[in-house]
């Protein structure tokens, strides 16, 4: 049955997807529903001052309508840095909203294929900002195996993802906490109920130490977490 999760996003139970009208409302929905959204953006960005040198190759996965790549690029925008952006999404309706933003983008490049299947270019920078936790936990290693051996030594992985909490109490206490965050920006009961609904199946969060431990067993040793708000958690992983 079809609902709607606010920000005229139409969703199905058990069935999000990133494509139509959650691709075409996709900012100003995700801007509302993740706390720091756009915080995150900068910070991220001001990260890859430590990163990012001429020649080097950036990639993110999970770029979504490109709004990341877009303050990246600008970030980078200087003759003496000659650099290479590729935004990675799985989802056709969002690498056209993409191309909107990077028309005239020279060194960014837009591919739309899961990131299972390719081959990822020697970088010295990648993210994914709240995208691995819609990979499929049986690939999940093996994505972030894939991101480790493309990283040159010195090169980092930006990592944002919703987490679990360590134990039911904090789950509970941190859900109900979330939940009013959503109440206060003016979604209904309803719709934060639709949107639930909708993920089930589909978003599958680990927890802060099952986060780690991917990150551990591709090969990470150095990693800080750069930001936290309730289950929402940024990483640095450095190869």
């Amino acid at each position: 049955m079809k609902s709607i999760v606010g920000n005229n996003i139409v969703s199905i139970e058990s069935n999000w997807k990133f494509s139509g009208s959650v691709a075409e409302n996709f900012d100003e929905h995700v801007k509302l529903s993740v706390p720091y959204y756009n915080q995150g953006h900068d910070l991220i960005c001001s990260l890859s001052d430590f990163f990012v040198n001429n020649g080097s190759h950036i990639y993110e996965i999970g770029c979504s309508t490109g709004t990341l790549l877009e303050k990246i690029h600008h970030r980078n925008h200087d003759m003496e840095k000659q650099i290479k952006i590729t935004g990675i999404d799985i989802e056709q309706d969002m690498i056209f909203q993409a191309q909107k933003k990077c028309a005239d983008f020279n060194n960014v490049n837009l591919i739309c294929d899961d990131i299972i299947n390719l081959e990822l270019e020697k970088s010295d920078l990648i993210i994914s900002y709240y995208s691995v936790q819609f990979i499929n936990p049986r690939v999940r290693q093996l994505v972030i195996d894939k991101i480790y051996n493309s990283l040159n030594w010195g090169g980092a992985f930006i990592y944002f993802e919703k987490v679990r909490a360590c134990d039911a109490r904090f789950q509970d206490i941190i859900s109900t906490l979330y939940m009013e965050y959503k109440l206060d920006r003016g979604y209904t009961p309803e719709e934060i109920i639709s949107k639930q609904r909708s993920l089930k199946g589909v978003l599958e969060p680990f927890s802060t130490n099952g986060n780690l431990d991917l990150l551990k067993r591709a090969g990470f040793e150095d990693v800080t977490s750069v930001m936290k708000y309730l289950c929402f958690e940024g990483f640095l992983a450095i190869k």
